[in-house]
């Protein structure tokens, strides 16, 4: 989402961080708010925020990992033990980068095997 010019010349740069969070984090919390109901595609995009355009594809891969179900036009929060697992992993990663700091792809890289130089 777009800031002012003002905002962005004002604020300190850890206050314009990016929070993180993604459009599935998103909709898992809002489902996660939501246990006992099912709601519409664009139930759920109006009270997530995430794009028309991005919605859909956020859900069938949700749903592909067994996160969210699906029936005819309705979509609810998926079977508990999915979704308690997929709660742990969310946890731990969030305790480990609160911890450690975030992982640092470039420097995850640098120190790779690449497979073409171990033939």
């Amino acid at each position: 989402m777009p800031i002012d010019i003002e905002t962005f010349e004002s604020s300190p740069e850890d206050r314009l961080q990016h929070s993180g969070e993604t459009n599935a984090d998103r909709v898992m919390q809002f489902l996660a708010a939501h246990p006992e109901q099912a709601f519409t595609q664009s139930e759920i995009r109006d009270a997530t925020n995430v794009k028309a355009g991005s919605i859909s594809v956020v859900l069938s891969r949700l749903e592909d990992r067994g996160l969210v179900r699906h029936k005819g036009n309705y979509w609810a929060l998926g079977e508990a033990d999915e979704v308690a697992a997929y709660v742990s992993i969310v946890e731990s990663t969030r305790a480990a980068n609160d911890r450690f700091g975030e992982e640092d792809m470039d420097e995850w890289l640098e120190h790779a095997v690449d497979d073409e130089e171990t033939k």
